[in-house]
């Protein structure tokens, strides 16, 4: 006797698709549009963009409700959006995420390897990258992969970074000479804006392409810098510095009280702290999907709450708390904008999927801001 299984059929599926919508407390209209060509309208009012299944593949990934397959299904192809694709992402409460090996498995590696020797894994699934990509959408001045901060939607990014380099210049309440450690060196902002400013500023990442392209900004300007291929854990500086600069690499430091401590093993007494830092309020909440094909390893968001908890055991004082939600919501359709605009630059050199996966992560920071699923803070710390 054999067993014969039957295809996902796209009234069904279209059917599933509206319930739970629905279910979800979705309104906004969209249009799902099957490979027979059929529209179907969800939600009510005008339609703010339309899924397009291509193909049976498309298709049965749809069918599973699996944000993994379904996330798959778009980079390859077999599911499409035409209109506006932040707004589609509203559909993201559909989806289940059991996927309870893997969510296990991202934090073993790290305890039996290290936290060090983890990252250094980690890292070059995502910024071992041309570093021509990430320019083809970053702010054209600093090249800073983190929030600006706007005095209106309008304002380019350009300013918004500008503003935030100020004031984290502010923050940490340093003149020409100090010594100032950043985190992260990403494509040289915080080198190329301290060292213009007197700083003389050691910045450590673990990418070699960082690396290379922040030393280039160093020799071409003949900065005070330097960079250095080095974990943060692992740093032993010869003194302590005047204050230290985290821009967006919070959220790869999910121990805490580790460091909080190491902050204070490498600050001068009265030394301060600068961060900023993406967020939820669920420490460990990121889809499946997202760590697979985006951020590798076991960081998250920052957890304000348990943030504060650690704060309130260790010796350092926490000055200010700005949330950010709003900036980084602008600041990522700026960069889902640029990404966009850069799409015949990009797909030759990097590949459709490529080009498709961060249409994915930025317009969805865009959604998942905009609908306060993810915030984003500023925060002082001071070295009693």
């Amino acid at each position: 006797m054999t067993t014969t299984v039957s295809r996902p059929t796209p009234p069904r599926v279209v059917a599933e698709v509206r319930k739970r919508y629905e279910a979800a407390g979705g309104t906004t209209a969209l249009l799902v549009r099957t490979p027979d060509g059929q529209e179907s309208l969800i939600g009510s009012g005008v339609p703010a963009a339309t899924l397009v299944v291509t193909d049976q593949l498309g298709l049965d990934a749809l069918a599973s409700f699996d944000i993994v397959r379904a996330g798959e299904a778009f980079l390859e192809g077999h599911l499409d959006v035409e209109g506006d694709l932040a707004q589609m992402l509203g559909l993201r409460p559909i989806f289940t995420d059991f996927h309870p090996v893997q969510y296990v498995g991202k934090f073993v590696r790290p305890f039996l390897r290290g936290q060090v020797k983890s990252d250094h894994d980690y890292i070059e699934h995502h910024y071992e990258n041309d570093p021509e990509f990430f320019l083809s959408f970053l702010d054209r001045r600093y090249r800073a992969y983190s929030q600006g901060v706007f005095e209106s939607a309008e304002e380019s990014l350009e300013a918004g970074i500008t503003r935030k380099l100020d004031y984290a210049l502010g923050a940490i309440d340093v003149g020409p000479g100090a010594r100032v450690l950043d985190i992260g060196g990403g494509w040289g902002a915080f080198v190329e804006y301290g060292g213009q400013h007197g700083l003389h500023v050691t910045s450590l990442t673990i990418s070699e392409e960082s690396r290379k392209f922040v030393q280039g900004i160093i020799d071409e300007q003949g900065l005070p810098c330097e960079i250095r291929r080095e974990h943060f854990f692992a740093h032993r500086p010869e003194a302590p510095y005047d204050a230290i600069v985290n821009l967006g690499v919070t959220e790869h430091l999910p121990d805490y009280a580790r460091t909080l401590a190491t902050y204070r093993s490498l600050l001068k007494p009265g030394g301060r702290v600068y961060l900023d830092a993406s967020a939820q309020r669920r420490k460990n909440k990121v889809t499946t999907f997202f760590e697979n094909q985006i951020f590798r390893g076991n960081g998250t968001p920052l957890s304000l709450a348990g943030y504060t908890a650690a704060l309130s055991r260790s010796q350092l004082e926490l000055e200010v708390v700005l949330n950010d939600r709003v900036n980084y919501e602008i600041t990522t359709r700026r960069w889902a904008e640029n990404l966009d605009a850069a799409r015949d630059f990009i797909e030759p050199r990097w590949g459709s999927r490529q080009y498709r996966l961060f249409r994915l992560y930025l317009w969805g920071c865009v959604d998942a801001f905009s609908r306060d699923v993810i915030q984003a803070y500023r925060m002082v710390l001071r070295n009693p």
